[in-house]
């Protein structure tokens, strides 16, 4: 009779290990052999089942790893994810290049146009593993002037030829790495290619190809059969990209050095300056394990439209550069308007999304994953609850107040972060819709306990004071109360006090 649980208990893996297995063969041997006695190890017999115990210990692990990673909710290793997120329809992402707007000067007027080449090199000064940036278009400085802006990409590109009878099957190993995702353009005899999300519904003369990325960031691309998708001929040319990573979200003044001598269109060298006035931005990492584990089943849920409330912010999620989303239409807050909704995002490492991540988020929602065309969808720049604190707390005997003070600042900074270092949601902190009470209700709150334990269980802090005062959140010893669509973050004005002393630590 079934106990009404849908998963079998956990079995106990220490009954194969190399002690439990040795011990179960001798009481075998005994049942069959009970003159058998001598357990000494020096026995020909006592080693034929030591070593096989071994063996039998060794073959367990084996069996034991690929059980757990066989599972998507257990599997460590990327590669299995990658592979069991894929029978999901879900496609982990790569990293996501930083994107700068860059100021090229001449040192004097041009005599003649200057042309600088889209792909032109721009770069950091270290002189080893500097950021690499590439012009995106062509840039031409007219005769008589002296300044051009244009746009970055924390990238490198790159082309490759194939002939199309050297494929292994259908697919074709891309040879650098880190691919950047959506940056592949194919081009065979037969014409251009598309890459789409999967050749299933690709029809016999549909040129599409698909792209696979494995653990270590190198794409292969997967053509037609014939019947799903047309088979590429002749010459194949592949122009795709390589780079990306948050390293690219470069200050501001960093980009100083323009790779290569510039010349006008009569063939004299220019002395050219280069600097981006403002921070790059839109750089990511490629998605971790744990945020794949998390995400794939989600997209179940949210399969090829954005219909649902909760659909909007899974596609959302699902760009690299969005760390935290919520969606709200007027059911959930009455100053939105019918048939329509708003859509908070946080992008990676707080802050604000800029311009170009608004767009993209919105047409990740609108388009690639599209809505009712009747459903209007504004995506907003966040609504930050900025808690300050100001707390009095006494020290363990023989520790330094600067030490001390260091550490819970830590602490609070670790507790208020947007996302865990493994890429997945930090929990202690979100939206107030996301943290109402059991019974639905709006209200919402940072616990005041909360961050009383962060501060109590620092290294170094024996006790807070046990004033009403002593722990003050946005100067009030109680919860800090949040609107459903504000995100709380650590302020700026955080007082620690020396309960001993009274002096400011």
């Amino acid at each position: 009779m079934s106990n009404g649980s849908l998963l079998a208990p956990s079995p106990d893996y220490t009954a194969r290990d190399f002690d439990a297995l040795r011990a179960r063969l001798y009481a075998l041997i005994e049942n069959v052999f009970p003159e058998w006695t001598d357990h000494e190890v020096a026995g020909f017999g006592n080693t034929l089942v030591e070593m096989f115990a071994f063996v039998g210990d060794v073959l367990g692990y084996y069996v034991d790893q690929q059980g757990r990673e066989s599972r998507l909710a257990t599997a460590t290793q990327r590669k299995n994810v990658i592979a069991l997120a894929r029978m999901l329809g879900y496609r982990m992402s790569g990293a996501t290049a930083a994107t700068a707007q860059i100021e090229l000067r001449l040192l004097s007027p041009a005599r003649a146009p200057v042309t600088l080449t889209q792909g032109s090199a721009v770069r950091t000064r270290e002189a080893q593993n500097p950021a690499r940036f590439q012009l995106l278009d062509d840039v031409v400085i007219p005769a008589g002037q002296s300044l051009a802006l244009t746009t970055a990409e924390h990238s490198t590109s790159h082309r490759q030829i194939f002939d199309a009878r050297s494929l292994r099957g259908s697919d074709l190993v891309l040879d650098r790495v880190p691919f950047l995702d959506r940056s592949a353009r194919v081009t065979a005899t037969n014409g251009d290619y598309i890459e789409v999300e999967s050749l299933l519904s690709s029809g016999p003369n549909d040129r599409h190809f698909t792209v696979l990325g494995d653990q270590n960031d190198r794409a292969t691309l997967r053509f037609g059969n014939g019947r799903n998708g047309a088979a590429p001929s002749g010459s194949i040319e592949v122009r795709y990209k390589t780079g990306g990573g948050a390293r690219g979200n470069i200050d501001p003044g960093q980009l100083t050095v323009f790779d290569g001598v510039p010349k006008d269109a009569e063939g004299t060298p220019v002395a050219l300056q280069v600097t981006n006035p403002e921070r790059a931005s839109g750089g990511a990492e490629r998605q971790s394990v744990a945020s794949a584990k998390l995400l794939a089943p989600l997209s179940l849920r949210a399969t090829t439209r954005s219909v649902s409330r909760e659909d909007f912010e899974i596609h959302a999620l699902e760009l690299p550069q969005v760390a935290r989303a919520l969606m709200l239409t007027s059911n959930e807050d009455s100053a939105v308007r019918e048939n329509s909704g708003v859509l908070y995002i946080i992008p990676q490492g707080g802050g604000l999304p800029t311009p170009a991540l608004k767009n993209l988020v919105r047409r990740q929602v609108t388009e690639i994953y599209p809505s009712t065309l009747t459903f209007q969808v504004e995506v907003r720049d966040p609504v930050y609850k900025r808690v300050d604190l100001k707390a009095r707390l006494f020290l363990l005997p023989g520790q330094r107040p600067d030490v001390v003070r260091d550490r819970v600042r830590a602490r609070l900074t670790d507790f208020f972060r947007v996302t865990l270092a493994d890429g997945t949601p930090n929990t202690n902190v979100n939206f107030g819709y996301a943290v109402r009470d059991a019974q639905g209700d709006t209200r919402a709150e940072l616990a005041y306990s909360d961050l009383f334990n962060v501060i109590r269980d620092t290294p170094g802090v024996r006790k807070l004071g046990d004033h009403s005062g002593d722990l003050l959140l946005n100067g009030l010893p109680a919860d800090v109360k949040l609107r459903i669509y504000e995100f709380p973050v650590l302020g700026p004005n955080i007082v620690l006090v020396d309960g001993e002393t009274g002096l400011v630590l």
